[in-house]
């Protein structure tokens, strides 16, 4: 595989974003295996993870649908032969406008707020809308990523469903679903256990859901022998209580998650050129042509992306700082054990499928990379390298 990179990297430049369909349809795969105990499952990929339309094309053709938090990537979505109704949308924050727009596609809408819904409600009864909920529970790697907590901004609180209910029996608005997430890089299944209770006595108050949404943020393995979220006894715990709570609810409901990076994080790597191997008084930094405008993740999450040297994969072991180029302190990681590196090696950042390029900027005035996909073996160019005219594309010169 080493090899393939490296030629992947000689032909399309460095940096460089490589996916790997295999592992995508492995992950997808796994994750509908362990529900198949379910009559009705739906997995919604979260688009801002990976959105990169031949990416979406690879979703559509499995039987995915979308869940999106943007128009832009509810039109993507469309674009990529997804139809309507596999799409939900879930903003956070945007203007009624926006959701009324995305509703007039035929997109199911989720909204997570008190204001817009009774709004939306008291203007459009029979449009199906999804509910979601703030479970008041933490879950997640990171505070930037935990996002069902008391002091969030994300979902209607359970101490609002008294309020909630009287919006919905004033409006007489059609509640189809009900949704939560917790948060990202969820380990402990008992606590998404005990958020999945408050949803499902949520959901009695509302006779006709069609759908109950679980969110997702299942955690993915950062390095060899990393914790990762046990997806087959979640699986079969969440199966065994959610087919009770269909027969007691009198209707056979779909089960429904919008994983994003269980499903493309592990499929990418990023790869990177060092430039310069620079020793002071006490380290050694190994400086690639690359920053955080690329790979933002671990300054902003302080994720771990495991980090190999496949110019020299079987080399001795020494101790680096693996930094970037851009005009600020951007390190990817501190005193790693990385084989040794010389200048003009290659680099290969794993995890990188989810969060990476869609989070990437021109700060500095980079150009964002290229993205390459390998299908059945195959390289195949899906996004090009932007160049100094993209740059400039959308600036206007004036005369001063």
């Amino acid at each position: 595989m080493s090899e393939h990179l490296l030629n992947i990297a000689q032909d399309y430049g460095s940096p460089v974003y490589v996916y790997d369909t295999s592992t995508i349809i492995k992950q997808y795969n796994r994750l509908t295996d362990a529900f198949s105990s379910v009559n009705k499952l739906k997995l919604n990929y979260a688009v801002k993870a990976l959105s990169n339309i031949s990416i979406l094309k690879l979703f559509n053709s499995l039987g995915s649908g979308l869940d999106t938090v943007s128009i832009q990537e509810v039109q993507l979505g469309l674009k990529a032969g997804f139809d309507p109704e596999d799409i939900i949308y879930t903003p956070n924050g945007v203007s009624l406008e926006e959701i009324e727009t995305v509703a007039q596609l035929g997109v199911q809408i989720n909204i997570d707020n008190l204001s817009i819904l009774e709004q939306f409600g008291t203007k459009h009864q029979d449009i199906p809308v999804c509910i979601r909920i703030n479970p008041h529970v933490m879950a997640g790697g990171n505070t930037n990523i935990s996002v069902g907590h008391i002091d969030s901004k994300f979902g209607i609180s359970i101490h609002q469903i008294p309020l909630l209910l009287r919006i919905v029996e004033n409006t007489q608005m059609n509640i189809n679903g009900i949704h939560m997430h917790t948060g990202s890089d969820i380990l402990d299944i008992d606590v998404f256990l005990y958020a999945s209770e408050i949803l499902f006595e949520t959901a009695k108050h509302f006779k006709d859901l069609e759908f109950v949404d679980f969110g997702s943020g299942f955690k993915v393995p950062y390095k060899a022998g990393d914790i990762e979220t046990n997806i087959e006894e979640l699986g079969k715990k969440l199966s065994n209580r959610f087919n009770a709570f269909c027969k007691d609810y009198g209707k056979e409901l779909t089960l429904a998650f919008e994983p994003g990076k269980f499903l493309v994080s592990e499929a990418g790597v990023f790869l990177a050129k060092v430039n310069v191997v620079k020793q002071t008084t006490s380290t050694v930094f190994a400086q690639i042509d690359s920053g955080f405008n690329h790979l933002i993740r671990p300054m902003l999450y302080g994720s771990q992306h495991e980090i190999i040297n496949i110019s020299n994969p079987t080399g001795r072991e020494r101790f680096y700082s693996v930094v970037g180029y851009i005009c600020e302190t951007d390190t990817f990681a501190n005193n790693r054990r990385i084989n040794e590196i010389k200048e003009g090696d290659i680099l290969c950042f794993k995890n990188a499928g989810a969060y990476c390029f869609t989070m990437a900027s021109n700060y500095n005035s980079r150009y964002r990379p290229a993205e390459v996909l390998i299908h059945n073996g195959e390289a195949k160019l899906i996004r090009k390298r932007e160049t100094f005219d993209d740059i400039l594309q959308n600036q206007i010169e004036i005369t001063l």
